[in-house]
């Protein structure tokens, strides 16, 4: 009986574990072919919200080698159903050290880069949302940038 009775606990605790390994799911996603980025080309999406959920999100960036800036600067909103801005707020991330030389290692995409913009986004009410990421960059088209990702992780 001890044998049968512990035979299920550890059954039941590996199906547990199979469900703590959550997937990076892309909320938003946008490759730039001619690596350039218009001022005012929102990167939007409508998320189905059914019940409250939380959201720890990330923005991640290749950037081509051509990049000039030392820094990317965005605006991450999300709207409610009735198109009101719910959440909104700036963020600037510096990709370049004080010399110029860039804080990412160049692959054959480019340099990558992942920033924390959201560990604990609550959405409680359900209803139809949309995120929406903006480039706040002076210059436009932004050129050297190769795609962009909202991820939550």
């Amino acid at each position: 009986m001890k044998r049968a009775l512990f035979i299920i606990t550890v059954f039941l605790l590996s199906l547990s574990a199979c469900h703590t390994n959550k997937k990076e799911e892309a909320l938003l996603s946008r490759q730039f072919p001619t690596s350039s980025w218009e001022r005012f080309d929102f990167i939007t999406d409508d998320i189905q919200i059914k019940k409250p959920t939380t959201y720890n999100l990330s923005l991640d960036v290749c950037f081509d080698p051509s990049y000039t800036y030392n820094y990317i600067s965005v605006v991450f909103t999300v709207f409610d159903e009735y198109d009101n801005p719910f959440r909104t707020k700036d963020y600037k991330f510096y990709l370049k050290e004080r010399d110029g030389s860039w804080k990412s290692t160049l692959t054959d995409q480019g340099y990558h880069f992942s920033f924390p913009i959201n560990s604990e986004l609550n959405i409680n009410e359900p209803g139809l949302y949309k995120f929406q990421l903006e480039s706040r960059m002076p210059i436009t088209p932004l050129q050297g940038i190769n795609e962009i990702k909202l991820i939550n992780k």
